[in-house]
């Protein structure tokens, strides 16, 4: 059975990416101190690169910091434009709302903005500006009210993080810490790292288990279709129903062919 370590799992990834702050999401790498040992983590795909030591591209020397930066820029294209190629359900941006953004980004006036998207109207882009300005507003509220209110300890459980990919974020993904543990109990009897007894009819169970499943294929591998049914198998007779439901969840992904699968970040 192929394992992860806990550094590159997709579900590790994710938790890392929603526990960033503004800054750390803009810049694309937060630092973690690890068994004494600082390292710069790549939020989106999870490589890290350890303080201390000097990394070589192209005949230049940079040290770890730096090269994480410079990582984020040539592999994910930078912050701002990976961002912009969230799902709606988690950026809450419409395509529009992307394209205004791009064109802000370019420093393009509004009537250049207005020319490069096609709608119309400099009055229609400089009501979007508003617009956005106003979510702003709302966003920075509604974070200092939501730290306020969690400042003292809460008397439930928290909630697991949801892969980021996940396609279906909704009520099947309200799962906290406790339901996430009494779940695998229930249907990993020999352990987390042992089969799964049986597939739940229950979204949310299933949610959770898939969550789990998740856990045992490498980030930023290609896997045969091969490979990735014999890491199901490995837990599941049904390793095909499996396949199935990572693939509609949004965690695996693959060609069209199904000639490669991977882990979706």
């Amino acid at each position: 059975m192929i394992q992860l370590t806990e550094e590159n799992g997709a579900v590790r990834i994710s938790e890392k990416f929603w526990n960033a702050s503004i800054a750390e999401l803009k810049q694309g790498y937060n630092v973690e101190t690890e068994e004494r040992t600082e390292k710069y983590h790549c939020l989106v795909c999870g490589v890290a690169f350890e303080k201390g030591l000097i990394y070589q591209d192209g005949g230049q020397y940079y040290e770890a910091e730096k090269y994480a930066a410079l990582h984020v820029d040539r592999v994910h294209g930078g912050m701002f434009n990976w961002l912009l190629t969230l799902d709606k359900k988690l950026s809450g941006l419409t395509e529009l709302q992307k394209g205004l953004l791009q064109a802000f980004r370019q420093s393009l006036s509004d009537a250049e903005a207005a020319k490069e998207l096609g709608i119309g109207s400099t009055s229609t882009v400089r009501n979007h500006r508003f617009t956005l300005r106003e979510k702003v507003k709302q966003a920075k509220l509604f974070l200092a009210v939501m730290e306020l209110a969690e400042e003292k300890p809460g008397a439930s459980s928290p909630f697991v993080s949801i892969p980021r990919t996940a396609v279906m974020v909704d009520e099947r993904f309200a799962i906290t810490e406790q339901e996430n543990a009494d779940i695998l109990g229930t249907y990993f009897k020999q352990g987390p790292d042992g089969p799964l007894s049986e597939f739940p009819k229950r979204q949310k169970r299933k949610a959770a288990i898939l969550r789990h499943l998740l856990q045992r294929f490498e980030t930023g591998r290609r896997y045969s279709e091969k490979e990735i049914n014999a890491v199901l198998e490995a837990a599941y007779p049904d390793y095909v129903t499996l396949r199935r439901y990572l693939i509609d969840y949004g965690l695996l992904d693959r060609e069209e062919d199904g000639s490669s699968y991977w882990v979706n970040l």
